[in-house]
């Protein structure tokens, strides 16, 4: 057998047991990320968690995440992606604020629970169940909100700092992957305004507004042309890096 026919023999097994996972799978984009990429064709399955799942992984219970995380290695394969498509801008009935005199602690403490320590959380426990070699990708969904840098209209100070510091969290956790694995990457992507529940009544005109379905393969895109010298940063749905 030539070296070119042993290559295509290993990948092809390679393939064979390459794993895919969606947290928040049953959510507005989270499905259309699960269903992008079964369609790819690139992995044995595609696994898809979340509240509803067996078994469930509920984001603010850190034991549902380790025994998610317990079972997915208990399972076998190479789990070549991890997909994070949790997050909230409005909890528990409040609005984005518009100035400081709106602050509610109980509420800055939830947007941040959700949006930046049940994420901190996966990584905790999923970062180390991609393999030790070659190519594989955690990303997590961030926010342009999220970003200092190209804040200029100031307002929604819980999600915008909640983004912000999951935007910290993964540059961080990339860094400590890298000594893991040179080959791994660990982002935070931002999907654009997507038509789902989360921007319902937030959209402003002049956006480009996304079905679903164009978000999740836009990103799906991103991730495959991701390199490990890109792995900390944060980029949007078209591949562009955008400032911290």
């Amino acid at each position: 057998m030539d070296a070119y026919a042993l290559e295509r023999m290993v990948q092809g097994t390679r393939m064979a047991q390459d794993l895919a996972v969606v947290v928040g799978a049953s959510g507005g984009i989270g499905s259309e990320l699960h269903r992008a990429l079964s369609r790819s064709g690139g992995f044995h399955e595609v696994i898809g968690l979340g509240r509803a799942s067996d078994p469930p992984l509920d984001l603010l219970d850190e034991g549902s995440v380790e025994a998610c995380a317990a079972w997915l290695k208990a399972r076998g394969g190479a789990i070549r992606t991890i997909l994070d498509a949790t997050g909230a801008l409005c909890v528990e009935g409040t609005r984005p604020e518009k100035s400081l005199r709106e602050l509610d602690p109980a509420a800055m403490a939830r947007s941040f629970a959700i949006n930046t320590i049940g994420p901190a959380m996966l990584m905790k426990h999923f970062l180390p169940l991609l393999p030790r070699t070659d190519r594989s990708v955690f990303a997590t969904l961030s926010a342009r909100v999220g970003s200092i840098g190209d804040n200029r209209l100031g307002g929604w100070y819980a999600y915008r700092s909640s983004k912000a510091a999951l935007n910290q969290l993964v540059h961080t956790a990339s860094i400590e992957l890298a000594r893991r694995n040179p080959d791994a990457i660990c982002v935070a992507l931002h999907p654009g305004t997507v038509r789902t529940d989360l921007s319902e009544g937030f959209v402003k005109s002049g956006l480009e507004v996304q079905p679903p379905e164009l978000a999740a393969r836009r990103l799906v895109a991103v991730v495959d042309m991701l390199t490990p010298e890109q792995s900390g940063g944060f980029y949007d749905h078209l591949g562009k890096s955008i400032p911290w």
